[in-house]
């Protein structure tokens, strides 16, 4: 054989050689460990139906919590919650030839229980935070999400309407803790009955406006109707037993500094459903001294901030470094449980060369129960005759909670972090009669 028909041949077994390992990437097997998803890519019918406008979302989290000491019931369990997760994001201008249009359709399911609960909190008070963020909202199936968003004006203007939350668009916030203190959305957390984080959907428009590549401003409503917290109302569209709207306005700006990430938000709420002050009747007297019913107001408010920032980078490798995140929460006095909160964090993604996709996490966290909410208790206790904390009838009194995480990512795969932890809680509920407790967590994520 001549050398250019064997030149001309290599070349043809190389070209053929780079397409079958091609397709192979493309296909990923399951349970391959370079695979975004578990189940792997379906023999590549996965990969041509997002080619196509179809990607399907399919998640789990687990989330395991024992008492190791402390806490109001120091008789040491554990504790599983989870949660499944199905959807699909649609894009609409690949399946229908829509421009700039997108579409979402989510259900959401879980089960379990909350070492927090019973074991941590007093049961007359519980704990302001969680040890097992995912536990909540019953255990049933919800549709979480199902809306469509355009963009307008070369993508000056984007307009999002459907059922969904507020926290999927305003203070965001990852959740790369167990602790819910330091996961998703805080003002949810803390904003007592009116503004429902995942995976509770409510009817909802979000108008967001791009200012420049770096800064945008957005503004929401919310149908706030508490009937959708109730169990077997996880489909619900209807909007029978509404309260009101909770209005939410935000400034995101996501600058880089020394060409690393971050993002920095400031935001204000608004509900105008009515809400019963936590202290006086409508007389201005204390409603726990008189008997009388609580002062109703016209509407509650709040506001936040949010800043991350990614500080360093590993030798060049933008990828892994030092992020710092900040949250802070603040509400309305009058009808609030909660009136102020704070947190900082430190994450250190790919702490280690032989560990590039790992990630270490420290949180501190302080959560701080109204003054008036306090005084109530106090008047409460006193207008039933009690004083003593264990007397079955006694109301607990609520001051501060802090709480503490440490923990570490084990990026398993592409498609699974375990991620164990250690949390402190010092006063669980607010409470000081109850022990400083100690829990060791175990947080699995998984995409299918």
């Amino acid at each position: 054989m001549k050398m250019k028909n064997k030149a001309r041949l290599i070349c043809q077994v190389s070209a053929a050689a780079a397409l079958v390992l091609a397709g192979n990437a493309m296909a990923d097997e399951a349970f391959s460990s370079d695979s975004k998803w578990m189940t792997g890519d379906w023999g590549g019918e996965r990969t041509k139906l997002i080619e196509q406008g179809i990607d399907i979302k399919m998640d789990y989290v687990g989330e395991v919590g024992a008492n190791l000491h402390g806490g109001f019931n120091d008789d040491k369990t554990a504790r599983y919650s989870d949660q499944f997760g199905l959807g699909a994001a649609l894009d609409l201008e690949k399946l229908f030839g829509w421009d700039n249009t997108q579409a979402k359709i989510q259900l959401t399911n879980r089960n379990g229980e909350n070492i927090s609960n019973d074991r941590i909190g007093d049961p007359r008070a519980g704990t302001l935070s969680s040890s097992q963020e995912v536990f909540g909202r019953g255990h049933m199936v919800r549709l979480t999400q199902l809306w469509i968003q355009h963009q307008f004006f070369d993508n000056k203007l984007d307009v999002k309407a459907g059922y969904f939350g507020e926290g999927e668009d305003f203070n965001t916030f990852p959740c790369e803790f167990q602790n819910l203190a330091f996961c998703g959305s805080q003002v949810g957390n803390w904003a007592t009955n009116i503004w429902y984080n995942w995976p509770v959907m409510q009817a909802a428009i979000r108008v967001k406006y791009n200012i420049n590549d770096e800064l945008y401003a957005q503004i929401g409503a919310y149908n706030q109707n508490t009937s959708q917290l109730e169990h077997g109302n996880g489909f619900k569209l209807s909007g029978s037993g509404t309260n009101g709207t909770v209005l939410p306005v935000e400034l995101v700006w996501s600058p880089k500094v020394n060409n690393l990430p971050g993002e920095y938000r400031v935001g204000y709420y608004k509900s105008t459903a009515p809400a019963d002050d936590v202290l006086k009747d409508d007389n201005g007297q204390d409603a726990a001294t008189t008997g009388n019913a609580f002062r109703v107001h016209d509407s509650k408010h709040g506001y936040w901030f949010v800043a991350q920032q990614q500080l360093t980078s590993h030798n060049g490798d933008a990828s892994r470094g030092l992020n710092i995140a900040a949250n802070a929460t603040f509400h309305d006095k009058d009808t609030n449980f909660i009136d102020n909160y704070q947190s900082l964090m430190f994450v250190y993604k790919g702490p280690f060369d032989a560990r590039p996709k790992d990630d270490v996490g420290i949180g501190f966290a302080r959560i701080h129960v109204n003054d008036d909410v306090k005084k109530n208790a106090e008047l409460t206790n006193a207008a039933n005759g009690v004083s003593d904390y264990n007397d079955p009838v006694f109301s607990p009194i609520r001051e501060t909670e802090y709480n503490y995480e440490l923990n570490y990512g084990f990026h398993v795969t592409n498609w699974l972090t375990v991620r164990p932890n250690l949390q402190y809680i010092t006063h669980p509920g607010g409470v000081d009669q109850v022990d400083n407790a100690l829990v060791a967590g175990l947080k699995i994520q998984s995409v299918f």
